[in-house]
This record gives structure tokens, C-alpha cells and sequence, in this order.
């Protein structure tokens, strides 16, 4: 039951992201019927929330799976099962950590145990080495787990790559580049050829290249999926051209929460206190355990909030408790017994709608904490100047206090890289001046994390023209209260549009970059505008508008493709294009991985 459930808010929109839920599944089940029997799996831990995405654990538990246990250092008890399947990803220490399993259980186990492991989404020769050169490789039966993508919402798709932009900025490693376009490939063999591409910056690039090679390569093998595409145009976004939608505070509902407890895999886990309901038999036992919300458009109620402007969200929520309230009340008035039946059958939909409101009202309630306070506010204003451009040259007081206050690491960076993407650099003097504050306030291994940011580009001094500048009145990125029209109001961040969403809009008036060759030279790396087929476009397979209604009359489907990671804010964005009365287009977003400011940051640290 909550497989179908799970299916259902995936195949809402124009791309039936349903498909590749579908083929994903399977493509696991069919691993794991190859062992035979009951089996144990034993999962890199940061695989267990995108792969639960796909196949929850009971629906593992139909196949045979009698127990999970995270693959970390340590041992495991005795295990009474024929098969022990790995399920990782081709890293140098993970293997080191499969071959101390092997080894361990290989001791202790006095009935015959056969050991697998997956790949995931590729093996790697490297990694096969390294388990030869710990003597396990020969006990091992080594299979592909071809799981490139992993669907979070109906038009939300994540590679969830953990730190794809250090490895490729910072560690030359273009690994993630090729991981970008095998899910490309994965993509267009289920939806079909995407006929036309446009780019910007290096690795959008360097994917578009990598891509191509696939392609040749597939063309002597007979072809995969539809000739016939589902997706219009595709977009490839690296996230090194705009740092800015990075760094700025996420202010809708869903970027808020993401930002103070973050979300992972469409889950966030916040305190129990504000969850304690007055029919609660044990509230103390509530009160201490940690509620953990799954986010996603499933539910009617957050997939009416999570775009919006944190501000409104408290009216919204107010308007849906008296909706809420009128419909219950119904139940006192006099009634035919027809009636009676249909107000018991829609009992259990109000009571879910009851329980939904009052587990975002105990959001809200945590979140309007956070912003209400002074520093919360400042932060915000700090961030509204710098992407104004006012006071973007100079030594910000604010920043200052901060750093004296010793304050998280991680903000502190974040408000500096915003003036350096605003301010197109920072003055040598001035960038001196924040480095040696930093270093003297939190140690030299400070020192590491600076000269991280600076090898990505996030830190660096000016020189030239200031780009952010020109961008900035060339796109409207940032509007003032008089430019808005309402439903802006309803989601900007700090009046400011992300860049991508600005780049997206040009793709679909223009369905080329014309008009915008001058701006685009201002970005780093090269542009990409190509064409890959002249096969028309296909219907969504078992969509509403698929019958009774030409193709050229549906919205048209853009993929837009971050590579180096995606912020709530800017889907929320995109999203509010699409729900615009004229628009006639919707916006699929593919990520490398979702992220916030603050992971960003964290991503690129020098930790202890």
C-alpha cells in the first residue's frame, strides 16, 4: 500500500517519473533474487535514504531481506543467513571497510555464507584492486546496481552525489562529470533523444561532450526506449556560473526548512515538543523523541506550501484550520441517512487533513522562532544589500561582528562568499583583511578551508568589470516591492530571482540564447546550443492531455540539469513560472544533489 502511495505524487506531472522509479525497483529486485534464500544487507549509509526513494524496506522484506545494517566501522553479530549482500558505492574506503566484514564474519561463522556485493551505480577497477589486495575479492560475487537517478517528487530528480562539485573543482576529479551524463543517457533511453540542448559553463560543457561519446557509442546497439521524446529542451546548468542563489537564505517554506533542519532524501526530523497532541496517552515519551516528516507533494496541504513565502505561510495554514473546522462541525447539523454516508466516507480524508494541518502548524511554529529573531533579521538585511549591490566594497560591520562573536564558521563564510559573488571579487585589501581576522579568530586549519574556496572561486579578488553588476540589471535579478506582481511576492528570496531561473525563462520565450550573447559572455565556460534530433515530440505516456488534444497543444517539458547541486529556492522558482496563467511550459529539475548554503559550505571545509 505504501508503494502505490509512493507512486502516485510521482506521476503527476507532464514526465512520468513514476517510469524511472519503476525501472530502478526493478532493476534491484532483480539483483537480489539472484541470491537465493534468505539474505542480509549491509548498506553504505549514505546510499539508505536515496535507495529507500525507490524500494522501502518492506517491499525488501517481501524479497527475502530479513535484516539491514548500516556499513560502518565495527562489527556485526552473528548472522544465521546464507547471503550477505553489500550495497555501496565505489569508494576506496568502503571497500576497506567490506573487506574488515568479510574478513570478521569469515571467522566467525561456523555455516557456509555466500558474500555479494553491488555496485552502485558502476564498478570501479580501482575498487576491485584494492578488495583483491586484501584477499577478499575471490569470496565475492560482484554485480552493477545501475541506479543513476533517484526520484524525489514529480519534477524533482537527484543523482545525490555527495560532494560532486569539491571532487571536481577542488580535486580535479571528473568522476561526478561522467556520472552527470550516464543519468543524461539514462534518462533518454526511458523518455527519449531530447532534441535540443543549450549550457552554460565548464562542466555543462563537459557533460554535453561526455554525452555525445555515449551516444556514439550506443549507435551500433539496437535503440533503447522511445525514438520519440517526452522532453522539449534541456538545459545543463553548472553550478560554478552562479554561487549567488547558493549563498542567499532560502525564504520559501520548504528552502526555510531545508535551512534550519535541513532535508534529506524528502525527510526532515525535527523535536517532538510541539508534536505532543492533546490525545496523546504518553506525551512525555512524544515530547523526547524526534518526529521525523516526510516532505513531499503526497500531501495536499505541503505541496500548497512549499513554494511559498515563509511570511504567508502562517495565513495559508490559518485559512485551511477554518476550512477544516467548518467541515467537522457538519457532522451537528440534521441530516438524511444519504448524507450521514457520505460525510462517514469522507471522515478519514478530513481527519488526515486535521492531522496534516497540526504537523505544519508545529513546523511553522519552529521556524518562526528562527525568524523572528534579531540575527535573523540582520542576516537578511545584510544579504538584501549585498545583492543590491549597496556597501559590497567595503568591510561589512555585520560580518565583522560575527567573526568577534565567533560565530558558526559555516555562516560567517557563507555572508563573505555572498559579497565576493555580488561584488564580482573582493578588493585584494579586503579579502587580506577577512582572511587574517578568520585565521587569528578560528585557527590556522581555517587556513585550509579559505584556500579551498579560493581554488573554486568563491573567494578571489576583483579585477575588471563588475559582472554581478551588469547581470543583475540585464536579467532583473533582484526586484524592487513595485516590480513584483503577486504571485513573485508570494516566493522571491529577498526580492532576488535565481540566475538559472532567469536563464530558463530566455530558453523558453526564445528557444535559443538570442538576445542575451553579450550577458553570456560574462558567465564562466563555454555556451552549449545544439541540436540532437528532428524527431517529434511524444505525448506523456498516460497523461490526461495525451488524448483528445494535439501534442504541439501541451505545455512544453524543459529538463533543467544543475550540475554541482540545486537549492529548493531555485525549484520553487521554476515551479512558479510553470503555474503562471500564460506559461505553457513545465520545468522537470535534475540535480546532482540538493543542497543549501550551508552544505555547500560544509562540503568544501577542511574538518578536523
Amino acid at each position: 500500500m505504501k508503494e502505490t502511495k509512493m507512486n502516485t505524487h510521482l506521476s503527476g506531472g507532464r514526465l512520468n517519473v513514476a517510469l524511472l522509479q519503476e525501472t530502478m525497483r526493478k532493476e534491484l529486485l532483480n539483483l537480489l533474487q539472484l541470491c537465493e534464500g534468505p539474505k542480509v544487507t549491509i548498506w553504505d549509509e549514505w546510499l539508505a535514504g536515496p535507495v529507500g526513494l525507490i524500494a522501502q524496506y518492506l517491499l525488501l522484506k517481501d524479497h527475502e531481506v530479513v535484516d539491514m545494517f548500516p556499513l560502518r566501522p565495527g562489527s556485526l553479530p552473528t548472522i544465521s543467513v546464507k547471503h550477505i549482500v553489500f550495497i555501496a558505492r565505489p569508494k576506496l574506503a568502503l571497500m576497506d571497510l567490506v573487506a574488515d566484514y568479510i574478513q570478521s564474519l569469515r571467522t566467525k561463522q561456523n555455516s557456509p555464507v555466500e558474500f555479494h556485493l553491488f555496485f552502485v551505480p558502476r564498478k570501479s577497477e580501482l575498487c576491485e584492486k584494492t578488495l583483491k589486495d586484501r584477499a577478499v575479492f575471490s569470496y565475492l560475487s560482484i554485480q552493477e546496481f545501475k541506479c543513476d537517478i533517484f526520484p524525489f517528487d514529480s519534477d524533482v530528480m537527484s543523482l545525490e552525489l555527495q560532494n560532486d562539485f569539491r571532487e571536481y573543482y577542488l580535486e580535479g576529479d571528473p568522476t561526478c562529470l561522467y556520472n552527470a551524463a550516464q543519468a543524461l543517457r539514462t534518462i533518454q533511453h526511458l523518455y527519449g533523444i531530447i532534441p535540443r540542448v543549450f549550457g552554460k559553463g565548464p562542466a555543462a560543457k563537459q557533460v554535453w561532450d561526455l554525452l555525445c561519446r555515449l551516444n556514439k557509442e550506443d549507435q551500433g546497439s539496437p535503440p533503447k526506449g522511445s525514438t520519440t521524446s517526452c522532453i522539449d529542451q534541456l538545459l545543463l546548468i553548472d553550478r560554478a556560473i552562479d554561487f549567488t542563489s547558493v549563498m542567499a537564505t532560502q525564504l520559501t517554506y520548504e528552502g526555510l526548512i531545508d535551512e534550519v533542519f535541513g532535508i534529506k532524501s524528502s525527510t526532515a526530523t525535527f523535536p517532538g515538543e510541539r508534536f505532543v497532541s492533546a490525545d496523546d496517552a504518553t506525551p512525555e515519551v512524544t515530547a523526547r523523541e524526534k518526529k521525523r516528516v516526510v516532505l513531499n507533494s503526497s500531501e495536499e496541504l505541503f505541496a500548497e506550501l512549499r513554494d511559498c513565502s515563509f511570511t504567508v505561510v502562517g495565513a495559508a495554514l490559518s485559512k485551511k484550520a477554518h476550512v477544516i473546522k467548518t467541515q467537522l462541525e457538519e457532522r451537528h447539523q440534521e441530516r438524511s441517512v444519504q448524507e450521514i454516508k457520505q460525510f462517514v466516507a469522507r471522515l478519514p480524508q478530513m481527519l488526515a487533513n486535521k492531522q496534516s494541518l497540526a504537523t505544519h502548524t508545529a513546523i511553522a511554529e519552529y521556524l518562526k522562532e528562527t525568524t523572528d529573531s534579531f540575527e535573523f533579521h540582520d542576516t537578511i538585511q545584510c544579504e538584501e544589500d549585498f545583492l543590491n549591490c549597496v556597501d559590497n566594497e567595503k568591510a561589512c560591520p555585520f560580518i565583522e561582528d560575527l567573526i568577534a562573536q565567533k560565530a558558526p564558521l559555516t555562516k560567517v563564510l557563507r555572508l563573505i562568499c555572498l559579497q565576493c559573488a555580488t561584488g564580482s571579487g573582493l578588493k585584494p585589501k579586503l579579502l587580506e583583511y577577512y582572511k587574517r581576522e578568520l585565521v587569528q579568530v578560528y585557527g590556522l586549519r581555517t587556513w585550509l578551508t579559505l584556500c579551498n574556496l579560493e581554488k573554486c572561486g568563491l573567494l578571489r579578488p576583483q579585477t575588471g568589470t563588475r559582472h554581478y553588476a551588469v547581470l543583475r540589471k540585464a536579467l532583473h535579478l533582484t526586484l524592487n516591492e513595485s516590480e513584483m506582481d503577486a504571485s513573485e511576492k508570494g516566493y522571491l528570496s529577498s526580492k532576488y530571482i535565481p540566475l538559472a531561473v532567469r536563464l530558463s525563462e530566455q530558453i523558453t520565450k526564445n528557444k535559443s540564447w538570442t538576445g542575451i550573447a553579450d550577458v553570456l559572455s560574462l558567465l564562466p565556460g563555454s555556451t552549449v546550443d545544439e541540436l540532437q534530433t528532428l524527431q517529434p515530440r511524444m505525448a506523456r505516456r498516460n497523461s490526461i492531455s495525451s488524448e483528445n488534444s494535439s501534442s504541439l497543444e501541451n505545455p512544453r517539458v524543459i529538463l533543467v540539469f544543475f550540475i554541482g547541486g540545486c537549492t529548493y529556492n531555485e525549484i520553487s522558482a521554476l515551479r512558479n513560472i510553470s503555474q503562471q496563467e500564460e506559461s505553457n511550459v513545465e520545468y522537470v529539475v535534475l540535480t546532482t544533489k540538493l543542497i543549501n548554503g550551508n552544505t555547500f559550505i560544509e562540503s568544501l571545509m577542511e574538518n578536523e
